[in-house]
């Protein structure tokens, strides 16, 4: 069988490195550690956004807090796609509590998980300064840090595209000899399982395997090869299957994703243009296994194939194939490692600084990105923010009033600001109903119980990210205010806006 061992992981990583064969263990080390201790600490550093939680956190927050009977009720009406991590946060929430930590800390730790992932490839296939580059610019990534404080599951299907992407490069990298196939059977198993645990997690993660299908063609795998992945591929496409065609019944979740558009593809191109210069700098030849050939699909297939699947359904989001960026920073990593084997001949002391450096520039040139996204304004509301105003304006025995209903999830995630107000539009509660909202009464209902109230207060959104609500229930609440109540207080702090209305 045709080996693909890269030159530069042959020598022991000293060739490739100007080390000996000594420190190359050492470096092995190091070559993962800095990256992971990086993305630590850039994971941590402001980790609360001042104590802020948005709405899509915020319905990870009050679904963690159910039990495990009444998640899996949940699943059964809307959000079946994230069952996994739901179920997941469920037990960290029993164990550790209810807090921004608490909520954020996985996605830190798989952040920094796939940093040495990244790490390790880049070291195996370009070299030293190639891996430490590479996992060093992960975390550095605009998109990256955004979801890497972000208590969703996007961060996790990175960590487990980064495993199954090492597992990949080592099955691939193996030397060749009597009883590889049968040595290999467990990185093939465990390659499926990570594959199937990130669809699981999000089924377009199996977006990976058409990159990795690049990859192998790339390289010239031979029969066996292509045999054993297609067999542990279709292993957990098929796990995965019954995920996607019940998640797909509930399907008007996503159905405020606009249509794909010309300036929707600008990000994607950019993020190419980037990789496409990196693989150049690793100078990829067809038929070796490189950077070049693992990272540009990583990178390319899952972008071109979200969009090839928008044009039939709108589903352009990047967080859904933010594992792609693995493959971005891979090359990355690979551009870096090529310029300093170009400089050591010349400047063989100056060489080594020139990844610190670059990595230093990129941080003082992204510091102002860097601090926006730990900002409460780089998510469009804060649920908390809005709750403190909901305690401090509320008396007991006013009616409260959520439009739209999904405002509701203020009242679940912070249940003691709304201590004493009474929600008069509510029928059944989110855990009775199986619901992230709950169901309301009926609008006749609705302007009958208002009819009754002294003061309303109105939990909504800013009048900036407000959408207009063509809910009959809204409706009516919006005509009874009008027609009955007059405004004495109305804030509006972090996307959202808290009205408190008293009876003419």
């Amino acid at each position: 069988m045709t080996s693909y061992i890269p030159a530069a992981a042959r020598s022991a990583d000293g060739s490739a490195d100007g080390s000996s064969d000594g420190s190359a263990a050492g470096r092995r080390t190091i070559v993962w550690l800095v990256p992971v201790l990086w993305t630590l600490g850039l994971g941590l550093w402001g980790l609360s956004r001042q104590d802020s939680v948005w709405r899509d956190e915020a319905a990870t927050w009050q679904v963690a807090g159910r039990s495990a009977g009444e998640i899996l009720d949940l699943l059964g009406n809307v959000d079946a796609v994230h069952g996994l991590y739901y179920l997941l946060m469920h037990g960290l929430f029993e164990l550790f509590g209810a807090s921004t930590a608490t909520l954020r800390l996985p996605s830190v730790l798989a952040v920094a998980a796939a940093a040495a992932c990244v790490a390790l490839i880049g070291r195996r296939l370009a070299g030293f300064w190639a891996g430490l580059g590479g996992g060093l610019a992960l975390g550095l990534l605009p998109a990256v840090q955004f979801y890497l404080q972000e208590g969703r599951p996007y961060a996790l299907v990175a960590a487990g595209a980064g495993l199954s992407t090492l597992l990949l490069v080592s099955l691939l990298s193996a030397p060749p000899g009597p009883g590889r196939g049968r040595r290999a059977w467990p990185r093939w198993a465990t390659y499926g399982v990570a594959v199937l645990v990130c669809a699981l997690l999000n089924w377009l993660s199996l977006l990976i395997l058409p990159a990795h299908a690049a990859t192998l063609w790339w390289v010239r795998a031979g029969r066996g090869v292509w045999l054993r992945w297609a067999a542990y591929g279709s292993g957990a496409v098929a796990g995965a299957l019954p995920l996607v065609l019940f998640s797909r019944s509930q399907s008007d979740q996503v159905s405020w994703i606009p249509p794909l558009t010309w300036h929707m593809m600008i990000g994607p191109a950019i993020l190419l243009a980037v990789g496409g210069l990196g693989a150049l700098l690793d100078r990829p030849r067809a038929g070796r296994l490189s950077a070049a050939a693992v990272g540009l699909p990583l990178l390319a297939v899952p972008q071109l194939g979200l969009i090839g699947i928008s044009l039939v359904q709108p589903l352009f989001l990047d967080r859904y194939v933010l594992f792609s960026m693995l493959g971005l920073a891979l090359l990355i990593g690979a551009g870096l490692g090529a310029c300093v084997r170009a400089a050591r001949p010349r400047f063989p002391r100056a060489a080594g600084l020139l990844v610190p450096g670059v990595v230093g520039i990129a941080v003082l040139a992204l510091l102002p990105v860097e601090l926006g996204k730990r900002a409460p304004a780089s998510r469009v509301d804060d649920v908390l923010a809005v709750a403190g105003e909901v305690a401090r304006l509320g008396q007991p025995g006013d009616a409260v009033l959520f439009v739209p209903a999904a405002r509701r999830d203020t009242a679940l995630v912070s249940p003691g600001a709304f201590a004493g107000l009474v929600d008069v539009a509510l029928e059944r509660s989110p855990v009775a109903s199986a619901t992230l909202k709950g169901e309301e009464a009926d609008p006749a209902r609705i302007r009958a119980a208002l009819r009754g109230q002294r003061r309303v207060l109105l939990v909504t959104d800013a009048a900036k990210v407000a959408k207009p609500s063509g809910a009959a229930r809204d409706a009516a609440k919006a005509a009874v205010l009008k027609e009955r109540f007059t405004v004495v207080e109305d804030r509006q702090v972090r996307g959202r806006r808290v009205t408190v209305y008293e009876r003419r």
